[in-house]
């Protein structure tokens, strides 16, 4: 994983450095810049390591006779890389003889995993940039205006600034760039458009598996389909081959997540639901025994939260808080009881009883649960940092979500030895996060989807695969990856969505049996096999809410812009 900053033009020397120095936070083992002077054009490449492939150190990007590669992610299937190789040489190895961007889409469409790329054709002169087709790793592009005459890509912008104007790369196409031509023209700003040729992920021909997400199954069941028991109980014998399907594509995700990572531990973004709990369970099979698990936990202070708990919701909050922390088991109910009450979020509470279900399944395991407690100061500190690592996006929901993801991942808290315990100070050392991420789109969870049904029927219902490009995992990237550290989502492994997208729809989810039952009863359903008994029958909670990190100080609709 790195950050890449790549410009053509003559951006100011002011503003490139404060992109480079935003991209270097993403790699911190290693930063290069390079340079490339055309006749009329000057061409800069930036990249910063990650390293958490292979033996060697590996400095960006890679060169070779005038070509030039900025890597920023992972292969997890389709080249043949040994533990001790980097993807990004064996990738550079490939591109170097490659010329037509047909060519570089067929490669790219063979191999699965999250990335964006940079890659320099000094023979043919073209720029061939792009995402993964799921977009989980970001890259940024700013296309020449009057006021700014440069062309710029990086995976992270410096903040708001009158430099540039960054919009979200489209995952849809592998975009290649006629650098030769763009330096023959005079004006580079009215030439920019017919020397940028977008390529459709969708005509690479044989090697296609991996060129986009697998298509919706839109075959529907039958009016008369039987109505299965409301219980997570006994798995219906026509769901239990998917059951198994499911357990066995979703366990071989996290294995290749989570298998040969240099020197540091794995560590999940855990909330002890049911998506972060599956995760963990299998880590744990893939996972060296005597290595811990990190499972970092945010809470939030949350001074609107905190009046409500002093001074009693009309609404009914305090009576849902205390149904909710009667549900803690006994040793959960040792840490709760020592924990100050503005933390007690409900991530917290469903995070402390679902660490003691992994303890009981997996005994031989040390598992770190992580107390991340962010007080209300230091997230209000934070924010005008979070908002630059957020741009382009800028809503109250992406600022609630974005404190949530940067304040877990950096992973700065207390643990206690057990439960009883007196916490003691802890940080993270995991460079792997594990991201519970993508399956409610793929299984049906969240409440639109029982409203479609309501509404419309089994055809109302439309899960959501093509929407996950635009669910701002770029803007996730951004955030998590300012600590240099890299999101893993095995629920988006192109294998997994591939799976679930061609099972029919009543097999991911049934909106006629109650919450925590229909609502992705697959995955329930699996997460019960395991002996994940509390955990299955979780309902869906949001981060922002579920760590109290959502309408610190009003009631500003979340999709309003920040002011």
């Amino acid at each position: 994983m790195c950050g890449i900053f790549a410009q053509i033009g003559q951006a100011p020397e002011i503003l490139c450095q404060k992109l480079r120095e935003a991209n270097a936070t993403r790699g911190p083992d290693a930063r290069k810049s390079c340079r490339t002077c055309l006749s009329q054009l000057d061409l800069e490449f930036f990249s910063s390591e990650l390293r958490l492939r292979g033996n060697d150190p590996v400095i960006q990007p890679h060169k070779r006779d005038g070509n030039v590669f900025c890597w920023n992610g992972e292969v997890f299937a389709g080249l043949d890389i040994h533990a001790d190789e980097n993807d990004g040489i064996k990738l550079f190895e490939q591109l170097y003889s490659l010329e037509t961007c047909e060519q570089v889409r067929d490669l790219f469409a063979s191999i699965e995993g999250p990335y964006a790329f940079v890659f320099y054709n000094a023979t043919v002169q073209k720029l061939f940039f792009a995402r993964d087709p799921l977009g989980r790793r970001s890259l940024l592009i700013h296309r020449p205006s009057t006021a700014n005459p440069y062309f710029i890509l990086a995976s992270v912008s410096a903040g708001s600034d009158s430099g540039y104007s960054f919009e979200e790369l489209d995952t849809t196409n592998i975009l290649c760039l006629d650098v030769g031509l763009l330096n023959e023209s005079k004006d580079i700003v009215s030439a920019f458009d017919d020397c940028l040729t977008t390529f459709s992920r969708a005509d690479a021909g044989s090697v296609n598996f991996y060129a986009q997400p697998a298509k919706v199954n839109t075959i529907l069941p039958p009016n008369d389909t039987p109505l299965p028991d409301d219980s997570l109980d006994v798995i219906p014998d026509w769901l239990q081959e998917s059951v198994d399907g499911l357990i066995s594509v979703l366990d071989r995700s996290v294995m290749l997540k989570v298998r040969d990572i240099p020197r540091d531990p794995v560590a999940v973004l855990f909330s002890g639901g049911i998506d972060s709990t599956i995760l963990t369970l299998l880590a744990d099979r893939h996972v060296p025994r005597d290595e811990p698990i990190d499972l970092l936990n945010v809470a939030f202070e949350n001074p609107r939260k905190m009046k409500v708990l002093q001074e009693g919701n009309p609404n009914g909050g305090r009576k849902k808080k205390s149904k909710a922390r009667n549900g803690v088991n006994e040793s959960a109910n040792n840490v709760a009881s020592s924990n100050s009450p503005q933390y007690m979020v409900p991530d917290r509470v469903t995070g402390l009883e679902e660490v003691e279900e992994l303890r009981q399944l997996c005994p031989g395991r040390v598992w770190n649960f992580v107390e991340v407690n962010v007080p209300y100061h230091e997230s209000k500190a934070a924010r005008q940092h979070v908002e630059g690592l957020m741009n382009p996006v800028r809503t109250v929901m992406d600022l609630s979500l974005a404190l949530a993801l940067y304040f877990a991942s950096r992973g700065i808290g207390q643990v206690r030895p057990e439960p009883e315990d007196e916490p003691i100070p802890y940080t993270s050392p995991a460079r792997v996060l594990i991201n519970g991420l993508g399956s409610d789109e793929l299984l049906g969870g969240y409440g639109r989807h029982r409203s479609a049904f309501i509404t419309g029927g089994w055809a109302g219902l439309q899960l959501e695969i093509d929407r996950i490009p635009t669910r701002n995992l770029g803007r996730d990237d951004r955030v998590i990856s300012s600590h240099g550290k890299e999101t893993r989502h095995p629920f988006l492994s192109l294998d997994v969505v591939s799976y679930l997208a061609n099972l029919p729809v009543q097999m991911k989810m049934d909106p006629r049996l109650s919450l925590g039952v229909g609502d992705k009863i697959l995955l329930r359903l699996a997460a019960r096999k395991l002996g994940l008994v509390e955990a299955s029958g979780r309902r869906k909670r949001a981060m922002q809410f579920g760590s109290h990190s959502a309408r610190m100080e009003g009631d500003m609709k979340g999709d309003a812009l920040l002011e």
